[in-house]
């Protein structure tokens, strides 16, 4: 079972020193490059996915396992994602409008009524907002987690957009639509502020307060103070994105057409980007940069794959195609022996590329990190996915499972998650809600817009870019 941690203690581990990398072909291809086509497999790919989501759902409540075949608590953050999903699956019409819109209510409504309190125990959450990890069948809050904004707001992304997609006019929509506004409202955003801080606190337990560390700096928080902002009963202060920002100047890495907003596992530059179309709109700090998010996302990706094929670790498996480190599964926490060295292995841990923010590199690899990245640089993502579709085990039931380590081939060692293959190393055998989610929705932008199409006309969504200065694109339309 995967161990339940906060953020902050995901992303807590000494800095392994600061390096650079420019491999020969590490300079991004030009933007606007001809769009290659997705192979034909991964329509299949796709299915895999959605199918996480649709038949592991429980269909009492609408939770959705962490993880699965390791029996899970559910994250709501992989709600989230599931609520996205489900539309993709009638688009592309594996399931029926109707089925997708009884899930989505029925998941709704689980969370308006589920308790909620400031008690350690018995409730869901608290201020409108949702424990990390809940129960399976009660929703309770599982052992001593978190109450977390950015998996609520995760949560809430996918609620926002089945309240965009569910537009029908009859009765189990309507539901739907008012659901999605009221439990977006009913979030009370300055709770994470409450002791007087400018930035939204990462979490907060009932045993201790606020967690100390805020969102600040480049990851993936931006959508937080986006939802944070056009709250319609709880909004946080306009000059909330300053705080935000405030830290950009220790982020930045790279020069000239490699130079962005560096966060060192790639679901940082991803999980805004599932839900906002961020191409050709721009906030002050990337006005001032000349390009924006979405391009610098694109960057980040190139950055990834550049350092893994640079490989100064001298990890096993690493190659122009076999990259993309992200936070997934590992083999343990563990130093052994290797190449002359001791290494450092992990378990579940926010792994990327030594010399930028919160860096780490045990050799394991994660398929949802380039393919994650799917519309940022589809030329080098696309093989990537070809080569780990061929890695013996990767590819099975529900698509991708989470990750691989070659380098780990200790047979003795106990392991957290997965299984050892004497030949290729620590294969991780679960599939875990939070990597499939941006592999699915990714897709579907890249394929239509799909996500992202809908979201432009999310009422929330626009008046928190506009707050929180963002101008251009399809903002002026």
């Amino acid at each position: 079972m995967r161990i339940p941690v906060s953020r902050r203690t995901l992303l807590a581990a000494p800095a392994l020193g600061a390096l650079a990398f420019a491999p020969a072909d590490a300079r991004p291809l030009l933007a606007g490059t001809a769009k290659p086509a997705l192979p034909d497999w991964y329509a299949d790919l796709e299915r895999r996915t959605f199918d996480f989501f649709w038949e592991l759902a429980n269909r009492n409540n609408g939770l959705v396992p962490d993880r699965w075949p390791t029996p899970s608590f559910c994250s709501i953050a992989s709600v989230g994602y599931a609520l996205t999903a489900y539309p993709v699956g009638v688009e592309r019409g594996w399931v029926t409008r109707a089925a997708a819109a009884e899930l989505t209510r029925t998941t709704l409504r689980f969370f308006w009524d589920a308790p909620q309190g400031p008690e350690p125990a018995g409730k869901a959450g608290y201020k409108g907002f949702f424990y990390h990890f809940i129960d399976m069948e009660t929703g309770h809050r599982f052992r001593n987690v978190e109450l977390s904004s950015v998996d609520t707001t995760i949560l809430f992304m996918g609620t926002l957009f089945a309240g965009e997609y569910f537009d029908a006019d009859n009765a189990v929509e309507a539901e739907i639509r008012k659901l999605a506004a009221d439990l977006y409202a009913r979030a009370d955003w300055n709770f994470f502020r409450s002791d007087g801080r400018a930035a939204i606190s990462m979490g907060w337990h009932p045993e201790t307060g606020l967690i100390a560390a805020n969102w600040q700096g480049y990851n993936e928080g931006m959508f937080v103070y986006i939802l944070a902002l056009a709250s319609p009963t709880h909004a946080v202060p306009a000059n909330s994105w300053e705080a935000w920002t405030a830290k950009y100047a220790q982020c930045w890495r790279g020069t000239g057409e490699t130079r962005h907003l560096a966060f060192a596992p790639l679901f940082g530059h991803q999980y805004s980007h599932a839900w906002i179309d961020f191409r050709g709109i721009r906030d002050k700090p990337m006005r001032e940069a000349g390009f924006d998010y979405f391009e610098n996302s694109r960057r980040a990706t190139y950055a990834n794959r550049a350092y893994c094929m640079a490989n100064p670790m001298g990890w096993a498996g690493y190659s122009r195609d076999i990259w993309g480190l992200t936070a997934c599964d590992g083999p343990g926490n563990y130093q052994l022996p290797f190449k002359g060295r001791t290494a450092t292995f992990y378990g579940y841990a926010a792994r990327g590329p030594l010399g930028q923010p919160d860096e780490r590199d045990d050799g394991t690899v994660a398929p949802t990190a380039a393919l994650g990245s799917l519309p940022f640089a589809p030329e080098i993502v696309i093989p990537a996915a070809e080569a780990l579709r061929k890695w013996p085990g990767l590819y099975d039931k529900y698509g991708f499972r989470d990750a691989i380590n070659p380098s780990f081939t200790w047979t003795d060692k106990k392991l957290e998650v997965g299984k050892i293959d004497g030949e290729h190393g620590w294969l991780g055998t679960d599939y875990i809600g939070i990597d499939q989610g941006p592999i699915l929705l990714q897709a579907a932008n890249y394929r239509s817009d799909f996500v992202w199409r809908r979201m432009r006309g999310s009422k929330a969504i626009r008046r928190g870019l506009e707050l929180a200065g963002f101008t251009g694109g399809w903002l002026t339309a």
